[in-house]
């Protein structure tokens, strides 16, 4: 099925996250350094970015780089920014004209200079953008993110009676965002390894066996066809049918 012949359903999500697993896996099916899986995972992403442009989709958030990819071997961990930094070169201009923002979920500080420049001024070249939100959640972890919401509460000295749902909600990166409507993960793993974890806790989550860089629009659109399907009820008790 070719994406542009495909039909998106009516009942589209505002906000998709997306945990882009298998770069690894797919580059050693093929015989290839694992650098290329990460080449192939960044045009993936960018067919993804576009697509969700097309179909109006209001925030898409992309697991770049967790806490945990640090553990990751020091040549891997080069090549990931070094692509970032290639990514975001060649992508700002396009989001400027596509009106999309970019965000940074995440502690970015700790990243190397070159990332950081690059994200800085990404971020204030799209600062005006209202079309689409893309966030990359970067050195991201879902309970350090939680930490630093709690920690910011604190700090302004706020006493936990005063606390409201939405008063933490506005400490959390995704701030003034809706929550994610749908998490997709691929590869065939099935779980959300630390991953919006306040922000997902009513998503509906769609697994594939495919592999990130195998991860097309076409794919999307199945995707987003389950998700169309579903009924959510976001904890409440589905209505019974009257006894005829």
């Amino acid at each position: 099925m070719q994406a542009d012949m495909a039909q998106a359903p009516q009942d589209l999500p505002r906000h998709i996250a997306v945990i882009m697993d298998g770069n690894g896996r797919w580059a050693q099916q093929r015989g290839f350094p694992r650098s290329e899986g990460h080449k192939a995972g960044v045009e993936a992403a960018r067919g993804i970015v576009t697509e969700c442009r097309k179909l109006g989709i209001e925030c898409l958030t992309l697991y770049t780089f967790s806490r945990e990819n640090w553990l990751r071997p020091a040549d891997e961990v080069s090549t990931l920014f070094a692509l970032l930094v290639d990514f975001l070169g060649q992508e700002v201009p396009n989001m400027e004209r596509e009106s999309i923002r970019l965000r940074i979920l995440g502690e970015i500080d700790a990243l190397p200079l070159a990332a950081r420049t690059a994200i800085r001024r990404a971020l204030k070249r799209t600062a005006h953008c209202t079309a689409m939100t893309v966030n990359l959640a970067l050195n991201y972890s879902g309970r350090g993110e939680i930490l630093h919401a709690v920690r910011s509460l604190v700090r302004d000295g706020m006493k936990a009676e005063q606390i409201s749902e939405e008063d933490f909600r506005q400490r959390l990166y995704t701030a003034g965002q809706p929550d994610p409507d749908l998490l997709i993960r691929t590869s065939g793993e099935l779980r959300i390894s630390n991953y919006l974890l306040f922000q997902c806790a009513y998503s509906e989550l769609y697994f594939t066996d495919e592999l990130w860089p195998d991860f097309r629009p076409e794919s999307l659109y199945r995707a987003l066809a389950s998700y169309a399907a579903r009924q959510r009820r976001f904890g409440k008790i589905r209505e019974q049918l009257a006894e005829p």
